[in-house]
């Protein structure tokens, strides 16, 4: 008889190591339309709720131990692809691959790390 696992098939967060805790807070608020009235916890980290009970952790300490790679760590949803890009382009933000079959594209936060948003 197997032993019943007591890990859940859920994910709970999700990991982005950002150089300056401060700055990745508002950039990744500012970029999801949410309040960055959050707490700095411990010097370093910083949670964003996401919708369906995600956190997005955002933190500083482990910054010199990641490196950034070609595959997006993550991507986040739109309901509108193009009107997406066009904010994120409009912001500034470094788009690494355009729009790609009316459904997807990539871009980098501030420290380099590669995120996709993906038309639902």
């Amino acid at each position: 008889m197997t032993t019943p696992s007591p890990l859940l098939p859920q994910i709970g967060a999700i990991f982005v190591a950002v150089s300056d805790i401060e700055r990745a807070r508002d950039w990744y608020c500012r970029l999801l339309g949410t309040p960055a009235d959050g707490e700095i916890m411990f010097g370093h980290i910083y949670c964003i709720p996401l919708q369906g009970g995600l956190t997005l952790v955002l933190d500083s300490k482990i910054f010199p131990k990641r490196i950034t790679d070609d595959a997006p760590l993550f991507h986040f949803n739109t309901q509108d692809i193009e009107a997406s890009y066009a904010f994120l382009k409009e912001s500034g933000v470094e788009v690494v691959v355009p729009i790609q079959h009316g459904h997807w594209f990539n871009f980098r936060d501030p420290d380099g790390n590669l995120i996709m948003l993906s038309q639902c």
